[in-house]
């Protein structure tokens, strides 16, 4: 069987000639599609939504405490131009002919003119919160927000309650419930990291996240049977380059009797991505995608297959990757469905996630495959509801209603919740008041986090081998063992006023020991995928490395199952935090230049200086904190590895590390050197320059990664025009320029081609130089310490500084110029004092 490559055109004319052949069966029970505030009947992708007052088998609770918005201008899509405005609680009743599965989807657009961008609200059935306390503010005129929900509806009724916050308005524009299969949702699935299986999906709540069509473009109800949106994939994909799109007819889809197309259409089944270099001799890697996800919460991973590229049986065989996890090694597609272009899917659930609260999927080639290659049709990944059978926070629809203030106008259907809701609390306040008098154990009414009730008592596993694993460590003489008391004392027992930041291991909290001295405590999330190796490693590493410019390990705690790192207090937090995202004064670009300095000399030391080179492995911004004097210290070892013997030149490990920071090579390859580490900190050096994110995947897919995105302008020698716009009129630019040199060496493809850290150093240290002198001097045009020559203080061989910027055509007048500007740089660079 043959495959083409994909071409958007064409298919978009296969699309819209095309009939689907494999229409499906189900005709859902219920099918309520509502146009909330309109008078007619909106039509909208092919479906026919009605006015919310016209249906005898759903109703409107406490209608006189809600009124009518509509559209006097354009608006995004038809179901917009009208709203139902709340300004107390009110409830949706939809009649339930079918109990089971339903989708709830929820249509949501400000509408100029009625201040509905400040609206707060929650929403909330009889079981689970959807929604709480969300609002429009971050929203503009031309956004919105389109939410799909997955329950199971267990009553002859359905009730969705929209409660406001105080003082504000809730509002909807549509409303879809709509019957689904009830397998589409398993009751079962694979728990990854760790290793495990799990019941009991079909009780909890869904929110769908992503629902890819990879490779092909976006699906709408008029392709799908049940009602379902499928986006193209191509912004989410981590390298653009190692994908490539194939595709067949969808007719050719070979639906086998245990699989319909409710699982998914034919559509998505006819197209997907392979990789981009497959059958390349020698190159093994892998296509990524990276997804921001909410990193309180675990999610449902959907994945589809089906084999439209190769040409017999037993050709393709290669892995399913989910965050650092193996999900399945070596997947012979045609072995599990006998044929080709037969569909094929993989259900898992995993925790989330990493420091970039993202949630990664890869497909990559098995091992020494001759026909290297990896294919991914369609993805979907869906929120699960948490303990506190919510979607969105950790407030449970009884914790909602019951501290809410009672008003007449609830009604009895709320009352009837609040009254459910109230029996429960109290009786939760009973047990646990009869259990703290039989103990004197402190604990919190939330925790810091929130353990899953999915994993049975796998989590209590887990802990119990953690804790017979860490009684080594006191022995090991690893630094000062700590005792959970002394943790709990230092932290107001993890007091939420003084959590610092959420990251891939835990949460991190500021403290103060006996002594008054200031602490950064690390308490190890047990839901992380970092575990009790990273906890040793970080420990082993810090234990033995001592520089100004690496965070110093106070000590740690091993108690109670816990994983607890203590460090010192860095008062001024991560670098991130100083570049975006937070409202913290922007740093000068001096002090940004004196910042990188310090993280560079840090992993100069880790690379050279040590007794055995270390490689950081996380190298970020995250990664880089800033104690009360903005010095930079680098952070955070628990991925870190030794580096190559004297004899190797890599270290063959698997993968790990942060995507939008990963050297290419050694994702590719799963050969670690130094010059990894060098790749990470160019990628810092742009975001530090430009003040974004690593990965933004909601921009233009030139823009999703800043690394290609900003070697892109600086290859054009217009880094100007993507820099911070604070620092915009505020840089000497020829430090710039020089700045912009080294970046560029350290984002090179291969590492042979990217400098040592020392190098980068240097360099780095020169644009400072430059900065500073422009204070005193007129700045000479295209000066650049590549073209300074005869210096005896100079960089290593390998960086070429020998070509002289004065050409035959320059003035008496520049040489002069530039001679002074040299004369002044180096002297200060000769200065003795330290930075």
């Amino acid at each position: 069987m043959s495959f083409v490559n994909w071409v958007p055109s064409v298919l978009f004319i296969l699309i819209s000639s095309y009939v689907q052949s494999s229409s499906s069966s189900f005709t859902p029970a219920d099918n309520y599609l509502i146009a909330c505030g309109s008078s007619q009947n909106i039509s909208f992708l092919g479906q026919i939504y009605v006015p919310d007052l016209t249906q005898s088998s759903f109703s409107l609770k406490d209608l006189q405490d809600s009124n009518i918005v509509k559209s006097n201008s354009t608006v995004p899509l038809p179901i917009h131009q009208s709203a139902r405005i709340f300004t107390s609680i009110s409830t949706y009743i939809f009649d339930i002919h079918k109990q089971g599965r339903h989708w709830i989807r929820l249509h949501f657009y400000p509408i100029p003119g009625h201040n509905l961008t400040s609206a707060s609200f929650t929403i909330m059935t009889e079981n689970f919160v959807l929604l709480n306390s969300s609002s429009f503010m971050s929203y503009d005129n031309s956004k919105f927000v389109s939410k799909e929900y997955s329950i199971n509806v267990n009553s002859d009724t359905l009730l969705l309650n929209f409660i406001p916050s105080n003082n504000s308005i809730a509002f909807i524009n549509a409303i879809e419930v709509v019957s689904i299969p009830d397998d589409l949702i398993p009751d079962q699935a694979n728990v990854l990291s760790p290793s495990s299986l799990i019941n009991g999906l079909t009780q909890l709540a869904f929110e769908t996240v992503y629902r890819l069509n990879m490779g092909g473009p976006r699906l709408t109800p008029q392709n799908d049977t049940l009602g379902r949106i499928w986006e193209n994939d191509e912004k989410y994909l981590h390298v653009n380059s190692s994908a490539a799109n194939v595709s067949i007819n969808p007719s050719l889809i070979k639906y086998p009797q245990t699989l319909t197309s409710e699982i998914a259409p034919n559509w998505v089944y006819a197209t997907a991505q392979i990789m981009g270099d497959a059958n390349v001799a020698g190159l093994n890697f892998n296509v990524t995608w990276v997804l921001p996800v909410d990193p309180d919460f675990a999610y449902f991973v959907h994945l589809h297959f089906c084999d439209i590229v190769s040409t017999s049986l037993n050709m393709l065989l290669f892995n399913i990757y989910i965050n650092s996890d193996n999900a399945y090694v070596g997947l012979d597609l045609s072995s599990l469905t006998g044929n080709l272009d037969v569909p094929f899917y993989k259900d898992y659930v995993t925790n989330s996630t990493d420091e970039s609260n993202t949630l990664t999927v890869s497909v990559g080639p098995e091992l020494d495959t001759d026909d290297a290659n990896a294919i991914l049709n369609g993805l979907e990944v869906f929120k699960i509801s948490n303990v506190a059978r919510s979607l969105d926070g950790v407030s449970s629809v009884e914790d909602l209603v019951i501290f809410r203030k009672k008003s007449k106008k609830i009604g009895v259907v709320i009352e009837a919740v609040l009254g459910a809701g109230l029996g429960v609390v109290l009786l939760g306040l009973c047990c646990c008041w009869l259990m703290g008098r039989g103990s004197k154990k402190t604990e919190k009414l939330k925790p810091s986090w929130l353990p899953l009730p999915l994993y049975g008592n796998s989590v209590t596993m887990t802990n119990s081998t953690m804790t017979a694993s860490c009684i080594s460590l006191a022995s090991c003489n690893l630094g000062r063992m700590f005792s959970f008391q002394e943790i709990l004392e230092a932290t107001n027992k993890f007091d939420e006023s003084l959590l610092l930041g959420v990251g891939g291991f835990g949460r991190v909290y500021k403290g103060a020991m006996e002594d008054g001295t200031l602490v950064a405590i690390k308490r190890g999330n047990p839901r992380s995928e970092q575990g009790f190796v990273e906890f040793r490693t970080e420990i082993e590493m810090l234990s033995k490395l001592r520089h100004h410019h690496l965070v110093s390990l106070i000590g740690y705690c091993d108690e109670k199952s816990e994983m607890i790192l203590i460090y010192e207090f860095m008062a001024n937090g991560p670098l991130r935090s100083h570049l975006y995202g937070s409202d913290l004064q922007s740093l000068s670009w001096k002090k940004r230049l004196e910042i990188c300095i310090g993280a560079a000399r840090g992993l100069h030391y880790l690379h050279t200086d040590a007794s055995q080179s270390v490689i950081h492995r996380d190298v970020m911004t995250t990664n880089i904190l800033l104690d009360e004097n903005f010095v930079a210290k680098v952070a955070d070892f628990g991925l870190s590895k030794a580096g190559p013997a004297l004899d190797q030149t890599h270290v063959i490990t698997a993968v790990k590390g942060s995507f939008g920071y990963l050297d290419p090579e050694y994702f590719r390859r799963q050969q670690l050197t130094e010059k990894s580490d060098v790749y990470s900190f160019g990628v810092v050096l742009m975001e530090v320059l430009c003040a974004r994110p690593a990965l933004n995947p909601v921009l233009p897919r030139d823009q999703v990664n800043i690394a290609e995105w900003a070697l892109t302008w600086q290859k054009k020698g217009c880094l100007d025009q993507i820099m911070d716009g604070n620092l915009v009129g505020k840089v000497n630019s020829s430090s710039l320029k020089k700045y912009g040199e080294i970046a560029e060496k350290c984002l090179a493809e291969y590492g042979v081609d990217r400098p040592s850290m020392g190098d980068v150093l240097w360099n780095l240290e020169y644009a400072l130089q430059l900065e500073e002198t422009s204070l005193l001097l007129v700045e000479p045009e295209n000066s650049s310490m590549n073209h300074i020559q005869g210096i005896g203080l100079g960089p290593p061989e390998q960086f070429d500084n020998s070509m002289s910027m004065i050409d035959g055509e320059g003035s008496r007048a520049d040489k002069e110029h530039e001679d002074t500007v040299k004369d002044a740089v180096f002297s200060q660079m000769l200065q003795s004092r330290g930075r």
